[in-house]
């Protein structure tokens, strides 16, 4: 007689990223800084004790050992003091002025923005190191040494509203798809603000082209129902995207690393080889998760500069769009700031 097995649940800790605790409730890092700290006054109170009295070195080693623990064991946003004092220090050390080639011979910057700038400034330049180096025409993102990544916009469903069997199929749909991964993957869950000014400029148009009355007053008092939601509240949007990310192993970028190589050959082996894992991946993605009701599309060259763009930049008074200048263009010409606008419209 057999006898079926009894499954026990696992339970998974919420912060699997938390780092482990060694001894006393403390990680390996918060113990090597107290250790080496320890060490130090030791050592000092060794050397100086034939010559400082005893209060003396207390009064001056306790205000070091209180700032040495609060920095190694106190933290801020779940981000520890040290590693924040660590990123300030290199923060205030980095270059204030970036350019996107760390070559001298760069072309110099034109007169009207040179002019704001004083002369006796001795800021020190650095090399400005961008997420992304370009957008291919396939809308292929190079990552530099990172490899290439493709990002496509997932739709939603509403989980609440359905179900318990439904909600069981969903969530299965969803495991489905995580237990197949291979390579790096990101969701991401990206809110920016909505603009209804598009839409309640075409309902005031079409308005009077309806063909009931009843209809045209509907249509107007919609529009006026927008506006008024638009100047009252921050109304914002919410996108889902799924990015997935292929290295590149190019026998050609391995001597630079990949990053600040600009116009690589996407002819190469290892460009082509990435890029058809990706489409293979972006077609899997598209078969799993369609059972759920989900669309995935790939967004095209434009959507992924503009994603980009904003992710960077959410609160830029231009627009994103796919005609604007790159990072390493000079612009030569005026252009009309509407041509930037019917280019985001586009």
């Amino acid at each position: 007689m057999s006898r079926t097995p009894v499954i026990e649940p696992v339970r998974i800790p919420a912060d699997v990223d938390r780092d482990d605790r060694v001894l006393a409730n403390l990680t390996a890092r918060q113990l090597a800084i107290l250790a080496v700290t320890g060490v130090c006054l030791y050592g000092a109170w060794t050397a100086t004790r034939a010559l400082v009295p005893p209060w003396l070195f207390a009064a001056a080693a306790v205000p070091v050992a209180v700032a040495v623990a609060v920095i190694a064991l106190g933290s801020r946003d779940g981000v520890g003091l040290d590693r924040l004092l660590v990123a300030g220090i290199r923060q205030r050390l980095a270059p204030r002025r970036l350019i996107t080639t760390g070559d001298d011979s760069a072309a110099a910057a034109p007169e009207w923005l040179t002019e704001h700038i004083p002369a006796q400034s001795t800021a020190r330049t650095g090399e400005l190191h961008l997420p992304a180096e370009d957008v291919s025409d396939t809308g292929v993102i190079d990552l530099g040494r990172d490899g290439l990544a493709v990002a496509a916009v997932v739709s939603t469903v509403n989980f609440a509203l359905r179900t318990p069997a439904e909600q069981e199929a969903l969530v299965a749909t969803f495991a489905r798809f995580l237990h197949g991964l291979t390579a790096p993957a990101q969701i991401l869950v990206r809110a920016d603000r909505l603009d209804l000014s598009g839409q309640i400029s075409d309902l005031h148009e079409n308005a009077g082209a309806l063909p009931h009355p009843a209809l045209e007053n509907a249509a107007r008092e919609h529009a006026e129902f927008l506006h008024e939601m638009s100047g009252q509240a921050d109304l914002l949007r919410r996108q889902v995207l799924l990015v997935l990310r292929e290295p590149l192993h190019d026998p050609s970028t391995a001597a630079t690393g990949g990053r600040g190589v600009r116009g690589r050959d996407p002819e190469s082996s290892g460009w082509q080889a990435a890029e058809v894992r990706l489409t293979r991946r972006l077609t899997e993605a598209i078969q799993l998760l369609s059972p759920a009701g989900l669309t995935v599309t790939a967004l095209d060259t434009g959507q992924a500069t503009a994603v980009m763009a904003a992710a960077c930049n959410p609160d830029r008074l231009v627009p994103p769009a796919a005609g604007l200048a790159g990072a390493d263009e000079i612009i030569t010409v005026a252009t009309d700031p509407d041509d930037y606008e019917e280019g985001a419209q586009s």
